[in-house]
């Protein structure tokens, strides 16, 4: 839940600048298919439970269309360093965008998650290496 960890593990995240205290203007750099797109636009957390849960809400624009993403994250800690991280979402695509990379979705959506896992684990392991020291 802390934005700067969050900045390192979410896929595809350029830029990450904090306009409130859940509100974040983000620029996003993804392949998304065939296509490359730079994204920029608002990420905002919501429905926060401390170390719990969060929704995390994002609209993206770019030349190529428009992505706007609703992500529930649930954290449920299992016992002692272990944590099970259940997530569900939907995206909306429109533009050049949907009609390019709708076909491609479930593809690119099982990419995004192996690399945002793949992610978290390095920051684990980074945060860990760090308090023991």
């Amino acid at each position: 839940m802390n934005p700067i960890s969050l900045a390192r593990v979410v896929p595809g995240i350029a830029s990450l600048e904090r306009l409130s205290e859940h509100s974040y203007k983000a620029t996003l750099d993804l392949k998304i298919g065939p296509v490359n797109g730079l994204f920029s636009g608002n990420l905002e957390l919501h429905n926060i439970i401390e170390e719990k849960s969060f929704t995390l809400r994002t609209q993206q624009h770019s030349k190529i269309g428009n992505a706007n993403a609703n992500v529930q994250i649930k954290l449920d800690a299992l016992g002692n360093n272990q944590t099970e991280v259940i997530f569900d979402g939907d995206v909306k695509l429109s533009g050049m965008l949907a009609s390019m990379g709708q076909r491609l979705i479930g593809g690119i959506a099982n990419s995004l998650s192996k690399q945002f896992f793949a992610n978290l684990e390095n920051e684990i392991a980074i945060t860990t290496n760090f308090e023991k020291r």
